[in-house]
């Protein structure tokens, strides 16, 4: 397995993984096993690679099974829901830490291919993404949607995200999670 940064190259690979985990296109029977709920472009994956090399895949030879994403608050400050957390990181604390966006980042979403999931795949992307971002901040962030269990419990038992609070949004309710990059 080769873990590495995603190119322009890639996108339309992980525009197809994106769409078979994606939750207004997979399926009923994998649905229980976690999904993605931010649905991305292929020019919104380009400025992501290009601007802040904020996709990291998973290799398994040539096939792309897994992708993580993570950027700066300015990549992700055109959606509402990610607004929203940008407003609220003032008002959220992490270990006595004041939550910013200059101390913080926002992690996610990850996509594994239904075939590697419980592997070694969750961790190895997982760590390759937050060490490339360790350079610029020390705390990574990160939200789940309360339905998404299998998502929950990888990043809680599987990854040690910690869980900072929950917090509503578009009706839904969301964990609101983090960690130091550095561990």
């Amino acid at each position: 397995m080769i873990y590495r940064n995603a190119t322009v190259d890639d996108i339309s690979a992980i525009v197809k993984l994106q769409k078979k985990y994606h939750i207004t296109t997979i399926s009923e029977k994998d649905k229980p096993d976690g999904f993605v709920t931010t649905l991305f472009t292929e020019e919104q994956f380009k400025e992501l690679i290009e601007k802040e090399n904020g996709i990291t895949i998973a290799c398994h030879g040539k096939k792309i099974v897994a992708y993580v994403m993570a950027a700066s608050w300015k990549y992700w400050a055109k959606w509402p829901l990610f607004q929203y957390m940008i407003d609220d990181l003032k008002d959220t604390e992490y270990k006595g830490i004041t939550l910013s966006t200059e101390n913080t980042y926002q992690y996610g979403p990850i996509c594994i291919d239904m075939d590697y999931r419980g592997t070694e795949v969750l961790r190895k992307v997982f760590d390759f993404s937050r060490m490339q971002m360790s350079k610029k901040y020390p705390l990574l962030i990160t939200f789940i949607n309360h339905i998404n269990h299998r998502s929950y419990a990888a990043h809680t038992k599987k990854l040690g995200l910690d869980v900072i609070k929950s917090f509503d949004f578009n009706n839904n309710t969301y964990y609101e999670l983090g960690c130091y990059t550095s561990e």
